[in-house]
């Protein structure tokens, strides 16, 4: 696999990871197929005074910025047919990319939404001194995810990237933010998923309460995290402690690599 465009995955890693670790079992309600969306409303962001850019993205004036056309034809020569159709979602691909990177920093981040397929599998549990754990094994699938993202290319990475930006900030601003600039919100929630607490000990589990006039064909199974502090986390930060921490330790510190290639792309001016 060429190591340029796997900034895709890793700025994208834990959104992929979440189509392992979702906490939905047998039958579960399916999520609205609304539109690309952001979580707060437009009107709330245009109201918003503009804030100064922290971290300025500029093309060089040697690379040509990718057409959004050209999408699809960049990936399948750099990654091949069939990477590109088992595990990219091409169609809409800037938006679906800002959606995801916002719905990181926030309470949810719907899979509809994601640039990539998720990947299979069944998020799994296990009974440990008389409490639900999430299952010892259960990292274990996310281990070739977690091996691909530290083969990138950071730079490499990086260049896909600016390429790429004047068409994820036109659609980070058709998503309800005219006067906010998509990179400062890339690099605010990579900040937020460092700081995402660690716990090497198997983290207890409980079954969501359900409420609603309607009552459930079979038994909920849908699971949340016993500690209310945790429970309380972005959806980025849940998935990274759903992964294990090992492998969290893993992906913190690609992203650590990514957020200093920006940082060091943005002060090139």
């Amino acid at each position: 696999m060429s190591k340029g465009p796997k900034v895709l995955l890793v700025v994208v890693a834990l959104a992929a990871a979440a189509g392992l670790a979702l906490f939905w079992w047998q039958r579960v309600p399916p999520e609205p197929t609304a539109a690309l969306q952001p979580a707060a409303p437009a009107s709330a962001s245009r109201a918003a005074p503009e804030p100064a850019i922290a971290y300025p993205i500029e093309p060089p004036a040697a690379q040509t910025p990718l057409q959004a056309a050209d999408i699809g034809a960049a990936l399948t020569e750099l990654l091949g047919r069939k990477a590109v159709l088992s595990f990219f979602q091409v169609d809409e691909f800037p938006r679906r990319f800002v959606a995801t990177v916002d719905n990181l920093g926030r309470a949810h981040a719907p899979a509809l939404l994601w640039p990539v397929n998720p990947m299979g599998g069944r998020f799994t549990v296990e009974e440990q001194d008389g409490a639900t754990v999430i299952a010892a094994d259960n990292s274990s699938r996310y281990t070739p995810f977690v091996l691909l993202a530290e083969t990138v290319d950071i730079h490499r990475a990086v260049d896909l990237y600016v390429r790429m930006y004047p068409l994820l900030q036109r659609a980070y601003e058709e998503l309800g933010y005219p006067k906010r600039y998509f990179n400062d919100r890339l690099i605010a929630v990579i900040d937020q998923l460092l700081a995402t607490p660690v716990r090497e000990k198997p983290i207890k589990l409980e079954l969501t309460d359900v409420k609603g006039p309607i009552p459930s064909e079979r038994p909920w199974v849908r699971y949340q995290f016993a500690d209310p502090e945790l429970e309380s986390l972005s959806a980025g930060q849940k998935i990274l402690l759903r992964v294990g921490p090992v492998n969290g330790r893993r992906l913190k510190a690609k992203l650590a690599e990514i957020r200093e290639e920006l940082v060091q792309r943005g002060t090139k001016r």
